[in-house]
């Protein structure tokens, strides 16, 4: 009895050294909860630091894991109007234009076609515990060996340094990649303590050998380094990326900032920013432009700024579980940095039309590439919505997210250069004659995409519409020599000039009382 006794000791005091010892976050333990097999590895990184005592780097490690939540690698499939997948590669294609056009055959054959996400392999699955123990080493390691990174906080350090991935990119070490091919930078700064010196010198050498391709729009997947460094080319996302991995490894705290959709152009755009000695913000495209070189040159709806740790004031941190969202907005990792960028306005509005069954939230909607897209969200209370420091000098649409599609919420609004919102209410009473002297087109340069005039071309039909809960027909027109006119066009509308067989890309337009 004395010898189990003494057996039942020893096995006590065994597995209580193997243990974790304190309370740990409460975050950290839902993700160790969540992890299933995968949560020994987690342990570990955590038993790790208690057992050196490195209290700063064992905090970091209670950072990342409380915060994997969703955190992972995203695969996509591309598939038809019958979710039948379609093999697709961009490399069959030489160029964007080319692509375009396949794109196009594709749909003719298959009818509407885009990418819908095949898995998400998250990181709390399958993440090991040498990854994380190595990339949170070197992270303190550039922090605390760098004077261009003794401006950072640990707050600061966990957002902006820390991360062990940019997106939903693979999981892969690319710290010790470019600690090692970018240690000549500390040895070419005049000043150690600048840390924009050593960002120009770190993004001169990204721009040395990577540069933007169009054709990754529509490149399924985030690249990681591997693919990055084999084929030397990307989207803007992958610029922001590679900037991130580049910098990061550096000590060099760097973030990607992005707009769901550009308010008056089409598609989206992310690029990076750094903070200088003094704790400003300072924008850069990886890859492109340095600190203090790079302008935005669109109006912007919204943006946002891409964290690690979950955002509590996230629409999916609020909304209940089987309420679906629209793209972008999603996600519960991104704060709303817009009025750092432009001025702005927070506005109130009334919702005209019939709020849809186990509808609780409204959108409010920007005008790109054809469609209304949701930008920001806002909780209905008593039919009225609330959307804040929304950019100005814009067109906007109230909006419900149902079955997967936009559905008007009320009318069209413009929201003015002085804050004004003026609702646009198509006047059928009162019509008038409109001269149009040309359209837009799409235009794909410095990472993203521009707007530019087009002229019309002879013999092509164009189309004017107007805005009223859809698009409607005023007429057509065949382009000759000179303008379009369009006759009993109702006034104080938002108008859509569509030449035939284009991709929708022209821009929206209004007519004021002087006929411009």
């Amino acid at each position: 009895m004395k010898q189990n006794l003494l057996y039942l000791i020893i096995m006590v005091f065994i597995f209580s050294c193997s243990t974790i010892e304190f309370e740990l976050p409460e975050n950290v333990v839902e993700t160790l909860e969540k992890s299933g097999d995968n949560k020994p590895e987690l342990e570990k990184v955590i038993k790790h630091y208690q057992k050196t005592g490195e209290v700063i780097k064992e905090e970091a490690a209670y950072f990342l894991i409380g915060n994997m939540g969703k955190h992972g690698y995203a695969t996509y499939v591309l598939i038809d109007s019958n979710d039948m997948e379609i093999p697709f590669s961009i490399f069959d294609y030489s160029d964007y234009d080319e692509l375009l056009t396949g794109w196009d055959s594709i749909e003719e054959a298959r009818g509407e076609i885009h990418f819908k996400r095949d898995k998400l392999i998250k990181d709390y699955d399958t993440i090991t515990a040498d990854h994380l123990i190595n990339n949170i080493d070197l992270a303190y390691k550039a922090w605390d060996e760098n004077l261009w990174s003794k401006h950072l906080n640990f707050d600061q350090f966990c957002e902006y340094i820390l991360p062990y991935r940019g997106s939903s990119d693979p999981l892969e070490d690319w710290r010790s990649y470019f600690a090692e091919n970018l240690a000549w930078v500390k040895d070419s700064v005049k000043d150690p303590g600048d840390p924009i010196e050593a960002a120009i010198f770190i993004n001169d050498y990204i721009k040395s050998w990577f540069r933007f391709d169009p054709r990754y729009y529509e490149h399924p997947t985030d690249q990681g380094l591997t693919e990055m460094l084999e084929n030397k080319m990307g989207r803007c996302e992958d610029m922001t990326n590679l900037a991130i991995y580049a910098f990061r490894s550096m000590g060099v705290p760097v973030m990607s900032d992005y707009t769901p959709y550009w308010a008056n152009t089409g598609n989206n755009h992310a690029w990076n920013a750094t903070i200088d000695k003094d704790g400003k913000v300072i924008i850069f495209m990886g890859g492109e432009a340095n600190p203090g070189k790079y302008k935005l040159r669109h109006k912007k709806a919204k943006v946002y700024r891409k964290t690690f740790s979950k955002q509590k004031g996230c629409l999916s941190e609020v909304k209940k579980e089987w309420e679906k969202a629209p793209p972008y907005l999603r996600h519960n990792t991104y704060v709303d940095v817009t009025e750092d960028y432009c001025p702005v306005k927070s506005i109130k509005i009334t919702l005209e039309n019939t709020i849809p069954d186990s509808t609780n939230f409204a959108y409010i909607c920007v005008f790109n590439t054809g469609k209304w897209r949701a930008i920001h969200w806002s909780k209905i209370r008593n039919n009225k919505v609330y959307f804040s420091n929304m950019g100005m000098g814009i067109a906007y649409l109230p909006a419900f997210y149902y079955d997967k599609e936009i559905i008007p919420a009320g009318n069209a609004i413009i929201l003015s250069d002085s804050g004004k919102v003026i609702p646009m209410i198509p006047d059928l009473n009162n019509t008038i004659s409109v001269n149009l002297y040309s359209t837009t087109k799409r235009k794909t340069k410095e990472a993203t995409d521009f707007i530019e005039q087009a002229a019309f071309e002879k013999g092509k039909n164009y189309t004017l519409y107007y805005w009223d809960d859809k698009w409607i027909e005023i007429g057509k027109q065949k382009a000759k020599d000179g303008p379009l006119n369009f006759n009993n066009v109702p006034s104080n509308a938002i108008y859509w000039l569509v030449a035939e067989k284009s991709r929708k890309e022209e821009r929206i337009f209004t007519i004021d009382e002087n006929d411009k």
